[in-house]
């Protein structure tokens, strides 16, 4: 199985951590992000990874050198001349995905125990063009689903804003997007856009007309430490999962 790690983005959030060191190298108890979320990966079948670069993007190379690859193949896609956002960092990847097989993506910012191999028996069994996994928890932004677990729209509360994807806009529930996800390729031939956009938009989009199904666990751990404050927080939780 092959995946992807969102590692490209700047990291502001984290202020002085990320004046002179990527996002996927500030060390959570002991060792970069970036090694947690392979580990994770590896554990879950994963043999082939792309890693997209666009901060420090040499440090990063360095670092995955320096670890022998972690002892599987990794490729990176260099996002250095124009950052791509999510989902223009998957589209110029696209290239990676030539074995037809449903791929991960997971954030290098999360840390998370949800059971990767479940999410894929699920993924393959309805015959989805994307997977996401999502939970019950506090957020600013929503992603809506019917009772079958199908996309049908989102909900930002910063502005009040909702926008569906069909005509259902009753009986929905509210649940967040974790910033992992399972992807069948062939929705690369269904992108409308290029340069750089989201693939969540992109979900918004395509769900009126195709399968995007969210894979909820409630009980499985979930951190975004993407700010300084989480980096504490995921010290404790590495200790829990692992």
């Amino acid at each position: 199985m092959k995946a992807m790690i969102f590692a490209a983005g700047l990291g502001t959030r984290l202020g002085s951590y990320t004046q002179h060191t990527p996002k996927a190298l500030v060390e959570v108890a002991g060792k970069p992000m970036l090694a947690h979320v392979v580990g994770r990966l590896m554990q879950a079948g994963v043999t082939s990874i792309i890693i997209n670069l666009h901060h420090f993007a040499d440090k990063i190379k360095a670092y995955v050198a320096a670890e022998n690859n972690f002892g599987i193949a990794i490729h990176f896609s260099d996002e250095t001349d124009q950052l791509l956002d999510t989902g223009g960092g998957l589209l110029k990847a696209r290239w990676f995905f030539d074995d037809g097989k449903p791929f991960v993506v997971h954030n290098v910012d999360v840390i998370s125990n949800i059971n990767i191999r479940v999410m894929l028996q699920q993924h393959t069994a309805s015959q989805a063009l994307a997977t996401l996994f999502v939970k019950n928890r506090k957020s600013t932004r929503y992603l809506l689903f019917d009772h079958s677990m199908l996309l049908r729209g989102r909900h930002d509360t910063r502005n009040n804003e909702t926008t569906f994807s069909t005509d259902q806009h009753s009986n929905l529930h509210q649940l967040a997007f974790n910033g992992i996800h399972i992807i069948n390729p062939a929705i690369f031939d269904h992108f409308a856009h290029s340069g750089a956009f989201s693939i969540i938009q992109t979900y918004l989009s395509l769900a009126g007309n195709h399968t995007i199904k969210g894979f909820r666990d409630d009980e499985a751990v979930y951190l975004d430490i993407g700010k300084p404050e989480a980096l504490l927080a995921a010290q404790q939780l590495i200790g829990k999962i692992n």
